[in-house]
């Protein structure tokens, strides 16, 4: 592909909109279009980023190589799969649908036309967690937080579909080994579903991982913590801080070193939509596809069944 790639935005509320923008960014894209069911919020969106606004996202199907799919995470499943099913590569927001029959459904949709599905779990954009990848070879504990105060958006899923899956994602990533347990606690608190949850998933080679996930809590944390048999990680995502402690022999026994890393600013939305472009430019499995998405999907489900078996 050598001409500009032809991109679209269906649903340009909180996080589309900032798709839209990345997208408008991007020397070899063309936005044609932002389709949004609010009148006044596709008009606003498409008129800072200089392209079309719609209503109607069907009119983008002979008009655009790849769409990003930021809508409620009911329609993912349904709109992914009918523009798959029109030729057109999908980046689709976290979770990739409600349930894991959904999700295969949507995988085998994509590998038999051929095209490009990712799935946007976004902090393997971040700049810490790519620093862990040379770091962590073989955790044996993991502890996550991710904490945030309540907001309407978003609770079309319950915590572990909205908050915790990012975590499930970045875990799944670093533990080479499938989930052999799951324990887990939620509380329903301003929702109808958890807006907090405990999970504690053993590993068949022995790894631990305790994660919890909060809606309703006073201030924003994300944070994890891993350790191995000679490293111990602290990740701030919010501050984009590392702090490594290594232990080291020396003639006198073991030492403990303390390295601090600050990793700037960046820009993983940024990156993420341009790994995408590059992937449907390449026709490259993208870093997160629907497969390697699917994996913390059913690992969320394992969770959710087990809130309700408690």
């Amino acid at each position: 592909m050598s001409a500009a790639v032809r991109a679209g935005v269906v649903g340009v509320g909180y996080l589309g909109a900032f798709h839209a923008d990345k997208y408008a960014t991007l020397s070899d894209v063309d936005l044609i279009a932002v389709a949004d069911i609010d009148v006044q919020r596709a008009h606003a969106v498409a008129a800072r980023c200089h392209t079309e606004a719609l209503t109607d996202y069907r009119a983008l199907f002979d008009r655009v190589d790849c769409i990003s799919l930021a809508v409620p995470t009911p329609l993912h499943f349904p709109l992914a799969r009918e523009f798959l099913a029109h030729g057109i590569d999908v980046l689709v927001e976290k979770p990739m649908t409600t349930s894991s029959a959904d999700g295969r459904a949507l995988v085998d949709a994509a590998e038999a036309g051929r095209r490009i599905l990712q799935v946007g779990h976004l902090e393997r954009f971040n700049p810490a967690i790519r620093a862990l990848a040379p770091i962590i070879t073989q955790p044996r504990f993991i502890e996550c937080h991710r904490l945030a105060p309540f907001v309407e958006r978003g609770t079309d899923v319950d915590v572990i579909l909205d908050l915790m899956i990012h975590d499930l994602d970045v875990i799944l990533s670093l533990v080479d080994a499938d989930v052999q347990s799951v324990e887990a606690v939620g509380v329903p608190v301003l929702s109808e579903s958890s807006d907090i949850a405990n999970a504690r998933l053993r590993f068949t080679n022995g790894c631990i991982a305790n994660i919890t996930a909060s809606r309703v809590a006073l201030k924003r944390e994300r944070k994890i913590r891993l350790f191995q048999a000679d490293t111990y990680v602290s990740v701030d995502y919010g501050e984009k801080h590392v702090r490594i402690c290594r232990r080291l022999p020396t003639a006198n026994g073991p030492s403990i070193t303390v390295e601090e890393h600050a990793l700037g600013e960046g820009d993983a939305l940024f990156d993420e939509i341009e790994h995408f472009v590059h992937a449907v430019r390449t026709r490259q499995r993208p870093l997160v596809d629907g497969r390697t998405a699917l994996r913390a999907l059913a690992v969320a489900e394992r969770i959710r069944d087990s809130l309700e078996t408690a």
